[in-house]
């Protein structure tokens, strides 16, 4: 290749780096941070759409009756009533709160997945599937570690 072609290239892949690390920014700057206690596990998965270890949540196990809140801004999310032991080692709902979740097509790991945010702060949760054993046929995935469980009376 010559001199002039590798720069080319040079500048193409540079640019596009740039375009890349713009859009992130982009991003990370829609999502509101409200709660300063976060740890950084819960940023990572939040603010950087991470994931946590699975079956590492102590929210997995939950069968107490309430509610589940986004841990970043306390939007409810979802009700008990919608909770359900998909095997998969994250804590699953049939169906969200209505208005609770906007979401996007994420193709990352080489396949389609439409990923959720909270509707409030737009923090990442997780993941909708279409294999969930209500009517609705969904299942959201959700991290555990993004989550606040509040109890009925």
């Amino acid at each position: 290749m010559d001199l002039s072609k590798r720069k080319l290239v040079k500048i193409i892949i540079l640019s596009s780096l740039f375009i890349v690390s713009k859009f992130n920014f982009l991003l990370a700057a829609s999502k509101k941070m409200i709660n300063p206690n976060l740890s950084k596990k819960q940023k990572d998965i939040m603010f950087n759409e991470g994931t946590e270890r699975a079956f590492t949540s102590s929210l997995l196990n939950e069968n107490r009756k309430g509610t589940y809140h986004c841990a970043n801004c306390g939007n409810l999310l979802f009700n008990s009533t919608a909770k359900f032991n998909s095997g998969t080692g994250w804590p699953s709902f049939t169906e969200a709160v209505p208005g609770a979740f906007k979401t996007k097509i994420d193709y990352s790991f080489g396949m389609k997945r439409i990923e959720y945010h909270c509707a409030n702060c737009g923090v990442h949760h997780g993941h909708v599937f279409a294999d969930g054993p209500s009517k609705t046929g969904k299942r959201f995935c959700n991290n555990g570690l993004c989550l606040i469980f509040k109890p009925s009376n």
